[in-house]
């Protein structure tokens, strides 16, 4: 697929602590690993990805704002963001390309305040609880909305 725009891959707070950050809850793996790991499968699908991380919600918005225009599909993990950023909401439900919103652990299996997710409320679809997986699988998701596209 030639000159195929790029999957956005974004991250929230404190996900540059994977790895080491209660283990077990979120893994061993770090976000390098996953970005290596996400890299190599959007590449067997014909895609690139960008790969992102930021502790600060509005750099977050400003990348989805971006991606809106450059991107094919974006992969969200914001993080504690997830429950709380109406910005974000916003922001997806601005951007005209799909979003899936991705987690290592599974929220609502979680305390309850992890329940509501205003992300997944303006998202295209959820991938949660697989642990690092479920970045492959929203890699795989964002490809085959992208390939339906007819613009990305």
């Amino acid at each position: 697929m030639p000159d195929a725009k790029p999957i956005y891959v974004l991250n929230g707070p404190n996900l540059n602590l994977l790895g080491s950050r209660e283990p077990d809850i979120y893994g061993r793996v770090t976000l390098a690993e996953i970005e290596k790991a996400c890299a190599l499968r959007a590449g067997q699908l014909g895609r690139e990805v960008v790969f992102r991380q930021s502790n600060v919600e509005g750099e977050l918005v400003n990348w989805l704002q971006e991606a809106g225009d450059k991107a094919a599909a974006i992969v969200l993990n914001a993080g504690a963001y997830t429950h709380t950023s109406i910005a974000l909401h916003d922001a997806i439900k601005a951007v005209a390309v799909p979003v899936i919103e991705c987690h290592l652990s599974n929220p609502a299996a979680r305390e309850d305040f992890r329940h509501i997710s205003l992300v997944g409320k303006a998202a295209k679809g959820v991938i949660a609880g697989f642990g690092a997986t479920s970045y492959l699988l929203a890699i795989e998701a964002a490809a085959l909305l992208a390939n339906e596209s007819k613009s990305a």
